[in-house]
């Protein structure tokens, strides 16, 4: 997959957010993908084992956070160079924090609510720093449009809770079965 960076000398922090948004969520979308395929036996185990200890992905991205922390203060790259940082930057950050619940619940399971709860906030404040207008351009249409937003994402939780309360009932067996059985 090739990304085409915009060619600027002082990127645009909107669009910068933008890339890690885009490249956050797909981090986040193929590692569940590839967890759940491991798991349920579609594929051999791609798990990095050290010693027989599964090294989680979340320590993958605490090394690219440092990695893209000491680039970005120490090398100080701009243009193309900086939105290169900015995806590693989000694949970093997507594979820290999918794994955000183990964090809280040391020795806890992979599907914890806590992870999933961690992504839609951090891919919430990347979307509100990427597309909401600076505070001097926004007019009364654009408060009307954030008020009806806060309404439906409140009602889009709400809903989403119900919603995962009901699949934690019926694949949450399931998924506990897979985990403890773990890959083969």
């Amino acid at each position: 997959m090739i990304i085409n960076f915009p060619s600027v000398s002082d990127p645009n922090p909107r669009s910068l957010a933008r890339v890690v948004l885009f490249s956050f969520l797909l981090t986040f979308i193929l590692s569940r993908i590839l967890v759940f395929v491991i798991m349920s036996r579609w594929i051999p185990d791609l798990y990095v084992h050290l010693g027989g200890t599964h090294i989680h992905h979340l320590n993958l991205g605490i090394f690219l956070l440092a990695a893209t922390g000491s680039a970005i203060l120490f090398s100080r790259p701009s243009g193309r160079a900086l939105y290169k940082w900015a995806v590693i930057y989000a694949v970093g950050l997507a594979l820290t924090f999918d794994e955000f619940g183990m964090w809280v619940h040391l020795g806890g399971g992979y599907w914890q609510r806590a992870s999933w709860d961690a992504i839609v906030v951090i891919a919430t404040v990347l979307a509100l720093i990427a597309y909401i207008p600076p505070s001097k351009e926004r007019k009364g249409i654009h408060w009307a449009a954030f008020l009806a937003t806060v309404i439906l994402v409140t009602i889009f939780f709400f809903l989403l809770n119900k919603s995962f309360n009901y699949v934690q009932h019926k694949a949450g067996p399931r998924f506990h079965q897979l985990e403890t059985e773990g890959p083969v």
